[in-house]
C-alpha cells in the first residue's frame, strides 16, 4: 500500500510539472479556482471586464514598418535608464502575434480589450505625412477583436509623444501640442471611429508631467538639479505648465469628436488618470489636511478642472503664480469635458504632516508638502508586490473610487487598470502558480464590488495586464502579465490568473 501511495504522489507531480512546463490549463481546472463568490451576475448588467496594454509596451516593431522615435524610443538609450538597457524594439511583438494574444482574451472570457494607440506609427513626424502601414496595423487589430467578440477600447497617448515633436517645439511644454494632438485624434476618430465605440485621449497624464518634469524618471527627462539627475528643466513650473497643455489637448480633442464624430458614431470619450488612496497616517488634523493635499495634487489636478472648471483650491493657495490659468474659452471647453472618467489604481499609503519648513527650492512633489509612511504603528498597510511603489491593499479601491463619485458628483466610471507584479527572474513554474495575483484580484475585485453596492457609477474593470511585457524603466524585471511570456521565445503560457478570471467570467 505505502509503494502505491507514493506511486501516486510521483505520478501526480510528474502530471503538475508537465502542465506547468506545457499549459496550465488542466492543472488549473482540476484545481476548481475560487473566486469568493463573485461572478458576472455580481456586478451590474452590461458591465464590462477586459485587459489592458499599451503600444510601446506590447507591439515591438519601434523602428519598423514606417514608425517614427517616440520620446521613450530616444529614454531608452540613456545609460541606466531601463533597467538591464531592456529596449522595446520587439518586447512580446503583438504586432505580428495579436491574434494569438485576442484568442487568448477570447479564451478566457473578456469582454474588451484596451490598447493605445502609437502616434508615431500613424504619424512618424507627428504631424503631416501618414504612415499607412501603421493605419493598417490598427484595422486589423480592431477588425480582429471585432470578429472574436472583444470589444475595443482605444487610447490615444499613453506616454509616447513623437520625437518629432519634443525636437521641433519641446513638446508639451508649448501650446502648439494641443492642435497637433487635436488634429492626430481626428484622424483616429475618423478613421476608426466606425467600429470603436470607447476612446481615451491620455492615459496618465500626471505621470507625464511629474515623471518628464518634476524628476526626470521618464522622457523627456527634465527637472531642476535638486530633484534628479537632469541637465535641463524646471520643477517649480514646467510640470504645471505640461499638465495645462496635456487638460488643453484632451479637451480640444473631447470637442473635435463631439462636433464631428459622436452623433454619427454613438460613441463616448473620456480620460485615464492614475489615483493612489491617500490615507492620513493618525487621525490628527494636520494628517487629514496632509492626505487631502496628496489628493488634490494627484487626481484633483486634473479631474477638478474638468468637472469644476478650476485647479483645485489647495493647488491655487500652494502654487501660486506657477499654477497657469485657464481663460474663460478654455474654461467653456475643459469643463464637462468627459463622459466618463478612467481610474487606473494599484496601491495605497499613509499620508502624515511632516513639519516641514518651507523650502528654497521647490517642484511638483515638494509643493505636496507631505510625508509617506508604509506601516501604522509597525503594522504594515499590506504586503509589498515585487515594484517597490506597489503595496497590496485591497480597501484602498473602496475608498478611492467612493472619493471620486462623493467628490466629482459621481461620474461613469471605468477602472482602467488594476494588477500586480512579480519578479522577472522567476521561472515559469513560478510565474504560473501566481495564487498571490489570484488573491490580489478577488480582494480588489469584492472591494470594488462594495462600492458599486454603494452607489459608485463604475461600468467597468480592466486588469493590467494581459501579458508580462516592457515594464518602462523596470524593463523586464517586473511581470505584471495574466500570461507569463517566455521573453526569449515569445511564447505565451496563461497563468493561474487567467483561469480563475475565466471562471469568475463565464456566462
Amino acid at each position: 500500500m505505502k509503494a502505491l501511495f507514493l506511486l501516486s504522489l510521483l505520478l501526480r507531480y510528474l502530471l503538475v510539472s508537465q502542465c506547468l512546463h506545457q499549459d496550465a490549463k488542466p492543472w488549473v481546472e482540476s484545481a476548481r479556482l475560487d473566486t469568493g463568490g463573485l461572478s458576472r451576475v455580481s456586478f451590474p448588467k452590461g458591465f464590462v471586464f477586459g485587459t489592458a496594454a499599451s503600444a510601446y509596451q506590447v507591439e515591438g516593431m519601434a523602428s519598423k514598418e514606417g514608425r517614427g522615435p517616440s520620446i521613450w524610443d530616444v529614454f531608452v538609450k540613456k545609460p541606466g535608464a531601463i533597467a538591464n538597457n531592456g529596449t522595446a524594439e520587439v518586447t512580446v511583438d503583438e504586432y505580428h502575434r495579436y491574434k494569438e494574444d485576442v484568442d487568448i482574451m477570447a479564451k478566457m472570457n473578456f469582454d474588451a480589450y484596451r490598447f493605445s494607440i502609437s502616434w508615431s506609427r500613424i504619424f512618424p513626424n507627428g504631424v503631416g505625412k501618414v504612415n499607412w502601414k501603421g493605419v493598417d496595423y490598427y484595422n486589423r487589430l480592431i477588425d480582429y477583436l471585432l470578429e472574436r467578440g472583444i470589444t475595443p477600447y482605444a487610447n490615444l497617448y499613453h506616454y509616447d509623444l513623437p520625437e518629432a515633436l519634443e525636437e521641433k517645439y519641446k513638446g508639451f511644454l508649448s501650446h502648439r501640442v494641443v492642435k497637433d494632438y487635436a488634429d492626430f485624434a481626428d484622424f483616429c476618430f475618423k478613421t476608426y471611429g466606425d467600429r470603436v465605440k470607447n476612446w481615451m485621449t491620455f492615459n496618465e497624464p500626471r505621470i507625464v508631467a511629474a515623471l518628464g518634469y518634476d524628476n526626470g524618471q521618464a522622457p523627456p527627462g527634465r527637472c531642476s538639479k535638486a530633484f534628479g539627475n537632469c541637465t535641463v528643466g524646471n520643477s517649480a513650473t514646467e510640470p504645471y505648465i505640461v499638465a495645462h497643455h496635456l487638460i488643453l489637448a484632451h479637451a480640444a480633442a473631447v470637442r473635435r469628436y463631439r462636433e464631428k464624430y459622436q452623433a454619427k458614431q454613438k460613441g463616448r470619450i473620456g480620460i485615464i488618470l492614475d489615483f493612489g488612496w491617500n490615507e492620513p497616517l493618525t487621525r490628527s488634523k494636520a494628517d487629514q489636511l496632509a492626505a487631502q493635499r496628496a489628493r488634490d495634487f494627484h487626481v484633483g489636478w486634473f479631474l477638478h478642472p474638468i468637472v469644476y472648471g478650476e485647479y483645485p483650491k489647495t493647488m491655487q493657495n500652494i502654487v501660486g503664480t506657477r499654477l497657469p490659468k485657464f481663460t474663460q474659452k478654455e474654461i467653456k471647453m475643459v469643463k464637462g469635458s468627459i463622459d466618463f472618467v478612467g481610474i487606473n489604481h494599484y496601491t495605497s499609503y499613509y499620508m502624515y504632516d511632516p513639519h516641514r519648513p518651507k523650502q528654497a527650492v521647490t517642484g511638483y512633489q515638494m509643493d505636496w508638502n507631505v510625508g509617506y509612511a508604509y506601516d501604522r504603528k509597525g503594522v504594515p498597510i499590506g504586503p509589498r508586490a515585487n515594484s517597490f511603489w506597489l503595496y497590496i491593499v485591497p480597501w484602498g479601491i473602496y475608498k478611492a473610487v467612493t472619493y471620486v463619485k462623493e467628490r466629482y458628483q459621481n461620474p461613469t466610471v471605468i477602472l482602467s487598470e488594476n494588477g500586480m507584479d512579480d519578479p522577472g527572474n522567476i521561472t515559469l513554474r513560478e510565474g504560473l502558480h501566481d495564487t498571490t495575483r489570484v488573491n490580489f484580484y478577488r480582494s480588489y475585485l469584492t472591494e470594488l464590488k462594495k462600492a458599486i453596492d454603494d452607489g459608485a457609477n463604475v461600468i467597468g474593470y480592466f486588469a493590467w495586464s494581459l501579458l508580462d511585457n516592457f515594464e518602462w524603466s523596470l524593463g523586464y524585471t517586473s511581470r505584471f502579465g495574466l500570461v507569463y511570456v517566455d521573453f526569449r521565445t515569445l511564447k505565451r503560457y496563461p497563468k493561474m490568473s487567467a483561469y480563475w478570471f475565466r471562471e469568475l467570467l463565464r456566462r
